[in-house]
C-alpha cells in the first residue's frame, strides 16, 4: 500500500476513533438537540452566515466518515434554520459528504476489491456501467437503506464522481424534505422512528422503484416508437423465420419446430453453411490427412521402418469432399423437413418486422432469426488482385498441391492450415503482424505452438506485415508471385504460389433488408444485439458469426437455443445469453484448448489469481504415445480452488478440455476432479494431476507440521493402547493352518 493512501486511513481512523473515544455522539441524540435548541437559536441569531458554514462543514464531516448524527443534525438543522435553508444546506452538505465518502471507499478499497472479487463482480460492473444512474437513485428514494452503505459500495463500482453526485443531489432530496418537515416541530418528535411512518415508507418506497418503472415505460415508448412506421399483420403465416442455415440457423429451426411452433429456413447456398462445406469439417479432414503423414515420418521413432511414401494431393482433396458428403445428410433439407421445418432455398429479404420475402413470395412471421454468418476478409492490399489468393472459402477447390504457399495471418485458421499444407508437402510461410502466434492465448502456450510449427518445417514471420503483391513476368513468360513485407521498418520479400489469406471475418449483414429496417451494426461490423440477442426491433434475433462476438460453431448453436426461446416464449420468460463458459479449441498439434480466463486475462482484469501448471511430459499416457509435449494451467482464486480457466496444450487437448468445461458449468472445484477416478493410462488422468498439484500448493502447512509431529510422537515406541495389546488367540493350531494349505493348494 502505498503512503498517501496509508496517510489517509489513518486520518480516518483517527477521526472515527476520536468520536467514539471522546464519545461525541452524546451530542447527536435527540435529547441532547431538544435542549441545545435554544441557546443555539440565540447563537444563529447574532452570527447567521458564520452559524450556517459551521453547521455545513459539520454535517459534511460527519456524513464523509459515516458517522452516526446526520439524522439528528438534519432534524436539528430544520428547527435552527427553517425548512427551506435548512433544505438547501443539507441537501447539499449531505451530497458532499456522501460524495466524499465514496470517494474514500474509491481510492482505499476499489482496486483490492476488484482485483479479489473482479470476475464475479464482473455482472455488476457491466450493470452499473449501463443503468447506475437507475439504481443509485432508486436506493437514494429509499431512506430503509443506510445512505452511508450505498457511499460506500457505489465507491467499489465504476459508477463515474459526477453521475453519483447528481444523482444523489436529486435522490435524496425527497427523504432530506420528510426529515426536515419533521425537524421544523422538533419539541413535539419523540423518537426517531416516529418521523417515518408506515404510509410515509410505503410511499417511499414506491418512489424508489419509480425509475425502474420509468425505464420500463421508456422501453415501451421506445419500442413503439420503433415500430411507429411499420403496421403489424392481422394474423401470421409463421411463428418464426430463420434466414441462414448454418449452425446457428439449424439449431434455432430445430428448436422451433421441436415445441412444434411453425418455422421456416431459408437458405441461398448450401445447408450446413461455412461449417459444413467450407470451414470445420474439411479443414478437419485435411489436419487428419497431414497428422497421418506426420505419424508415417515419426514410424522410425517407434522402431518401424517404412518404404517410399507420397502424398496423393488430389486424392487428399478428394477424401475431403467425400467427407463433407457423408456429414450432409445432418444438416439437409431432406432431415429438416422430416423434423417439421418448412426449408426454402432462396435469397431472403426482411420486408418489415414481420414480413420476409422469397421467391417472390412473402410470408408473415412473428419473430425473424438472422443466421446468415460471415465470409473471410479480403484486405484491400495493393496487387492482391494480381496474384493467385486463397480464402477458406476457396482453399477447398484447390486439385494442385501449391509447392509455396503463403499464409497470412496467425490465428486459428491460419496455424492450422500452414501447418497441414507443410506436413503434405508444401513449403509454407506463415506470415503474422504482431510478435505471436495466437495473440488471444497465453505467449507460454502459443509458443509451443510456435516452436512445432517450425520443428515440422513451417517458416513462420512474427511481426511483418504485407506492403504490395506483384505479379512478376519471367523471360521465358513464366511468373513469379512476390510479396512484400515490411519487417523493422525493412522491406523484405518472399515468392510463392499461393497467398492463403486468414486474416479474419466480416458478418454478412448486407443485401436482405437491414439497412432498410435501420438495424444497426456494431464497431466490428456485427448486427449490434442486447443481452438477450434482439436488435432493435425486439421480435428480430440475430446469432452466429453475424452478431458475434465470437465466430465458433457451438458458440451459433449456443446462441441459437436463446434467440428461438426469447423469440417463442419470450413473453413468459426471457433469457440472457450466458457466454461465462465457453470452450474453444485451436487444432494444431500440440492442440490449443481453452475454456474461461487464461492468464493474460486475468491480469488484464486485475485480479488475485493463482496459477497451476502440470507438464504433460510427465505423464505416463503421453510418455508411450510419444505425445509427452504440452501442459495444463489452470487460472483459480489465491487459496480457492474454483476454476475461474484452463488452458492445455497436448495431444488431444480439445478432449481433454471437456471435464474442466463440465466442472465450472456446474461450480465443482479442483478438489472434485481430484477426487475422481480416473483410468490409467489416459490423457485424461492430466486433469487429475492438475488438480492435485493445486491441493499440493495450498496444502494446510501448519496442520501438516503438528501431523508429522504426531507421527514422530507415534515412533518413540511408548506404551500401546489396551486395544493395541489385545491379540485374539486362534481356537487350534489346526483351525489356523487349514486355510494356508488350502492356499497352498491352489
Amino acid at each position: 500500500m502505498d503512503r498517501k493512501k496509508l496517510l489517509l486511513i489513518t486520518v480516518i481512523a483517527a477521526l472515527i476513533g476520536s468520536w467514539f473515544l471522546f464519545d461525541l455522539g452524546q451530542y447527536f441524540t435527540l435529547e441532547q438537540a431538544k435542549a441545545q435548541q435554544v441557546a443555539l437559536q440565540d447563537t444563529i441569531a447574532a452570527r447567521p452566515f458564520f452559524a450556517s458554514l459551521v453547521y455545513f462543514a459539520i454535517y459534511i464531516v460527519v456524513t464523509a466518515l459515516s458517522l452516526p448524527g446526520a439524522a439528528i443534525m438534519t432534524l436539528l438543522g430544520a428547527a435552527l434554520f427553517g425548512f427551506w435553508w435548512s433544505l438547501i444546506l443539507v441537501s447539499f452538505a449531505s451530497t458532499i459528504g456522501a460524495t466524499l465518502a465514496f470517494l474514500f471507499s474509491r481510492y482505499i478499497l476499489r482496486d483490492w476489491v476488484q482485483a479479489k472479487f473482479g470476475h464475479r463482480l464482473a455482472p455488476i460492473n457491466a450493470g452499473i456501467k449501463k443503468d447506475g444512474a437507475f439504481y443509485l437513485f432508486t436506493l437514494r428514494l429509499i431512506p430503509v437503506f443506510p445512505f452511508f452503505l450505498v457511499n460506500l459500495l457505489m465507491g467499489l463500482t465504476p459508477l463515474s464522481t459526477k453521475l453519483f453526485y447528481l444523482v444523489s443531489q436529486i435522490g435524496m432530496l425527497a427523504g432530506t424534505a420528510v426529515y426536515i418537515n419533521a425537524g421544523t416541530q422538533l419539541g413535539e418528535i419523540e423518537s426517531l422512528g416516529g418521523i417515518i411512518s408506515a404510509p410515509v415508507l410505503i410511499s417511499l418506497a414506491l418512489l424508489g422503484i419509480f425509475p425502474l418503472v420509468a425505464k420500463f415505460v421508456m422501453g415501451l415508448i421506445e419500442q413503439r416508437r420503433v415500430y411507429a412506421d411499420w403496421t403489424p399483420p392481422e394474423k401470421f403465416d409463421q411463428n418464426m423465420v430463420v434466414i441462414g442455415a448454418g449452425a446457428g440457423g439449424l439449431v434455432s429451426a430445430y428448436i422451433a419446430a421441436a415445441v412444434k411452433a411453425k418455422v421456416t429456413l431459408i437458405e441461398r447456398h448450401k445447408m450446413g453453411g461455412d461449417c459444413l462445406n467450407t470451414g470445420c469439417v474439411p479443414s478437419k479432414a485435411v489436419i487428419r490427412a497431414a497428422h497421418a503423414m506426420s505419424e508415417i515420418t515419426r514410424a522410425k521413432e517407434f522402431g518401424i521402418t517404412t518404404g517410399g511414401v507420397s502424398v496423393n494431393f488430389e486424392q487428399v482433396m478428394a477424401r475431403v469432399h467425400t467427407v463433407i458428403d457423408k456429414i450432409e445428410p445432418h444438416d439437409s433439407v431432406e432431415r429438416y423437413s422430416s423434423l417439421g421445418v418448412n426449408c426454402v432455398s432462396g435469397e431472403a429479404r426482411i420486408l418489415s418486422p414481420w414480413e420476409v420475402e422469397v421467391n417472390g413470395e412473402r410470408m408473415t412471421t412473428r419473430n425473424i432469426v438472422i443466421a446468415t454468418g460471415a465470409r473471410p476478409l479480403v484486405p484491400n492490399i495493393p496487387g492482391l488482385q494480381d496474384v493467385s489468393y486463397l480464402t477458406s472459402d476457396t482453399i477447398w477447390q484447390l486439385k494442385e498441391q501449391p509447392k509455396r504457399l503463403l499464409v497470412l495471418g496467425g490465428g486459428p485458421i491460419g496455424c492450422e492450415l500452414a501447418q497441414s499444407f507443410q506436413r503434405l508437402g508444401s513449403h509454407v510461410t506463415l506470415v503474422e503482424m504482431v510478435d505471436q502466434l495466437l495473440i488471444r492465448e497465453d505467449a507460454d502456450a502459443a509458443e509451443l505452438v510456435h516452436s512445432k510449427l517450425q520443428s515440422d518445417g513451417v517458416e513462420v514471420k512474427l511481426n511483418h506485415k504485407a506492403l504490395r503483391f506483384e505479379s512478376i513476368e519471367q523471360s521465358d513468360g513464366s511468373r513469379i508471385q512476390r510479396a512484400y513485407l515490411e519487417h523493422q521498418g525493412q522491406t523484405v520479400t518472399t515468392d510463392f504460389d499461393y497467398v492463403m489469406l486468414a486474416l479474419g471475418r466480416v458478418a454478412n449483414v448486407q443485401g436482405f433488408g437491414l439497412e432498410e429496417l435501420g438495424i444497426t451494426t456494431n464497431e466490428r461490423g456485427t448486427v449490434e444485439v442486447n443481452d438477450y440477442l434482439q436488435t432493435k426491433y425486439r421480435n428480430i434475433f440475430a446469432v452466429g458469426d453475424v452478431a458475434g462476438p465470437f465466430q465458433l460453431t457451438h458458440a451459433a448453436a449456443h446462441q441459437a437455443w436463446y434467440a428461438a426461446v426469447n423469440g417463442l416464449f419470450g413473453q413468459f420468460k426471457k433469457f440472457k445469453a450466458d457466454y461465462s463458459v465457453l470452450p474453444a479449441a485451436t487444432y494444431t498439434s500440440p492442440e490449443l484448448a481453452r475454456v474461461g480466463i487464461n492468464e493474460k486475462e486475468a491480469k488484464a482484469q486485475g485480479l488475485q489469481y493463482q496459477v497451476i501448471t502440470y507438464g504433460i511430459d510427465d505423464l505416463d499416457r503421453a510418455i508411450t504415445d510419444g505425445e509427452d509435449y504440452g501442459f495444463i494451467k489452470v487460472i483459480t482464486p489465491k487459496g480457492k480452488d474454483t476454476i475461474l480457466g484452463a488452458t492445455i496444450v497436448g495431444s488431444n487437448a480439445g478432449e481433454m478440455l471437456a471435464e474442466f468445461t463440465l466442472a465450472m458449468r456446474h461450480n465443482l472445484g479442483l478438489n472434485k476432479i481430484l477426487g475422481t477416478v480416473h483410468p490409467y493410462p489416459t490423457m485424461s488422468e492430466a486433469t487429475k494431476y492438475a488438480a492435485g498439484q493445486w491441493k499440493q500448493a495450498n496444502a494446510p502447512k501448519m496442520l501438516l507440521t503438528w501431523v508429522e509431529k504426531y507421527h514422530a510422537w507415534m515412533r518413540q515406541g511408548k506404551k500401546q493402547s489396551v486395544v493395541d495389546q489385545t491379540v485374539t488367540k486362534p481356537a487350534s493350531t489346526n483351525q489356523a493352518a487349514e486355510p494356508l494349505k488350502e492356499n497352498k493348494d491352489m
